[in-house]
């Protein structure tokens, strides 16, 4: 008989703590739908005490999902308990996700404390979170820089206090993979009564360990991996779904089974990178552009002799379909509907796929071949409509031996806005065009240019972070023109900080 692998994906909450990736609450529960067709057991909604924006999130997901277990992440402070036990109140499935650090580093300089208080104060948040729900998971951050003997003593303390599961981060993403898996068999060896509670990981890609650690965690025990699509996260992220889903399911020795649909993995990934405004590096395992590709000619010749001498998986069992339909500019609307709803969009308004419909026509008519990106891109750049301020039109002049000169319209309000500049290069030009109009003193921090896919028509995605009055804010484009695009995140940022003015 198969072990049962527990997935809990932090997607909506770990994952979306990366700078300029937050979701509104109507995107979350567009994830959060999708993980549950996904199979995910288990989906960490939030912080709820963060900010009213995550408290209403858990809500409105608890409402949205049925069967997958909610879980609200709290503090070891009794007043967050108390907002998370609120928030779960519509939850089929509820589980609070309660914890506190246990490493030498944090017991010192975080809590200026030592390890017989902290062992009291997890006791008494875990206890409390019992009060209101059957189910909670208690996480000893930084674990992977807890002694084990210290870590033993308090996971066994949680566990008689009530813990369902017991979390051991990773949280630095410090550990080695032998380190990480003697650590979960020292645990499943030493704390009394392990076989009441579920051993979870919880491991960062600080070193590109993640993965590895996790599956060495559940080699030595561990039955619940916290995980998130496309591996997102602070720093360099978390451990990905995706990677773990598919190494149970190619390692089918193992006798590990997860609950995960895999043929719901791509389409997933991409929605996430599209929401998020999060490119997927193309040498991403299983879900990047060049996963199933071979380039070198003794690898072509392998494949077309037998696919299985250079690929492991079935691109189909993680929702490639080879035979997708591709849109041109003769394609329907029936066709744009349909292959949102391959991606994991479903659109029921008709005006909106109409609106939707037009804009795809407009880019149809300058590429080949409309991507499977640029349909997600298109599907969340309507946002862009209730900005306050807005690209009128934008004209560049530039070459070699010639000064870059931009003109650049804007409409702010319904009032209409017109100046010039020249610059170094045209994006230079136009943004000093646009600076000339909005009179702020704003500061870009960063730029960044992604292709979607290969071709000269292709559409380009702009990310830039921009800095205004103390703060950092991150704006987005798309366009086939990389200057419009540039401009358009640009303005996508001064939309951002003028909501707060």
């Amino acid at each position: 008989m198969s072990d049962r692998l527990f997935v809990f994906d932090t997607t909506l909450r770990d994952g979306e703590q990366v700078p300029g990736c937050q979701l509104n609450t109507v995107e979350k529960i567009q994830v959060a739908k999708a993980l549950e067709q996904l199979g995910v057991d288990v989906i960490e909604a939030g912080f709820p005490i963060s900010s009213p924006g995550d408290y209403n999130s858990v809500i409105e997901i608890s409402k949205a999902v049925t069967w997958p277990t909610i879980c609200a992440l709290t503090r070891a402070v009794e007043k967050d308990i108390d907002v998370a036990a609120e928030s779960l109140q519509y939850a089929k499935h509820k589980r609070i996700h309660t914890g506190i650090g246990t490493s030498d580093s944090h017991i010192k300089y975080k809590f200026n404390s030592n390890r017989d208080e902290i062992i009291e104060r997890a006791v008494k948040a875990v206890a409390y979170a019992k009060k209101y729900v059957e189910d909670v998971e208690f996480y000893a951050e930084d674990a992977g820089r807890t002694d084990n003997e210290f870590l033993a003593r308090v996971i066994e303390a949680v566990i008689k206090a009530g813990a369902t599961v017991v979390n051991i981060p990773d949280t630095t993403g410090y550990c080695l993979p032998d380190e990480y898996g003697e650590k979960i068999k020292y645990l499943m060896e030493h704390v009394d009564h392990i076989d009441k509670a579920i051993i979870s990981t919880h491991c960062h890609n600080d070193l590109g360990l993640a993965t590895a650690n996790t599956f060495s965690g559940v080699q030595n025990g561990a039955r619940q991996v916290e995980v998130t699509i496309n591996g997102i996260g602070e720093r360099a992220g978390n451990t990905s779904l995706e990677e773990i889903a598919m190494i149970m399911k190619c390692h089918k020795y193992l006798n590990i089974d997860t609950n995960i649909n895999t043929t719901k993995i791509y389409p997933l990934s991409r929605m996430v990178s599209s929401l998020m405004n999060m490119p997927i590096q193309p040498n991403k395992a299983i879900v990047g552009r060049n996963a199933f590709a071979h380039s070198s000619g003794i690898h072509q010749d392998g494949v077309l002799k037998n696919v299985k001498t250079y690929e492991i998986m079935d691109p189909k069992d993680v929702g490639l379909d080879d035979n997708s339909i591709v849109l041109t500019a003769r394609s329907g609307r029936a066709a744009l509907k349909f292959r949102l709803q391959v991606l994991g969009v479903n659109v029921d308004d008709e005006q909106k796929i109409d609106v939707l419909y037009q804009k795809f026509l407009q880019l149809a008519d300058q590429k080949k071949d409309v991507t499977d990106d640029d349909i997600l891109m298109l599907a969340g750049a309507d946002t862009a409509e209730s900005h306050s301020v807005k690209l009128d039109f934008l004209q560049v002049t530039t070459g070699k031996g010639v000064k870059s000169v931009a003109s650049i319209g804007l409409n702010i309000s319904g009032q209409k806005f017109e100046a010039a500049s020249s610059g170094n290069g045209p994006v230079d030009a136009a943004i000093k065009a646009l600076k000339k109009i909005i009179q702020k003193q704003m500061t870009l921090k960063e730029f960044t240019i992604q292709a979607i896919s290969k071709g000269s028509d292709d559409v380009g995605k702009v990310h830039m972070q921009v800095e205004y009055d103390g703060q950092m804010y991150y704006g987005f484009g798309a366009n086939t023109d990389i200057v419009t695009a540039s401009v358009e995140a640009y303005i996508d940022c001064i939309n951002k900080f003028r909501v707060k003015e």
